[in-house]
């Protein structure tokens, strides 16, 4: 398994329907948060192994509304 956070800039007034759509229609997205800064949102995503992050990455980008992403790619959770 594969935890991946995406960084959402959403078109203006957009971000709500962005996070909703995101959470109604993506199941490997877990959570989306409102964020400040650069971006609008922030993506938690779970991917399996066998999942190509690229090939999901633009499947984000493609949700009305998107303008532009950025994507962190995690390596180890500490708890």
């Amino acid at each position: 398994m594969q935890t991946i956070f995406i960084m959402v800039k959403c078109e203006l007034g957009r971000a709500y329907e962005v996070a909703d759509e995101a959470v109604q229609n993506i199941e490997q997205v877990s959570e989306v948060y409102s964020i400040s800064g650069q971006y609008d949102l922030m993506m938690k995503c779970y991917l399996t192994d066998e999942q190509d992050i690229g090939h999901f990455v633009m499947g984000v980008q493609k949700l009305p509304g998107v303008k532009d992403t950025f994507t962190l790619i995690t390596f180890k959770a500490f708890s």
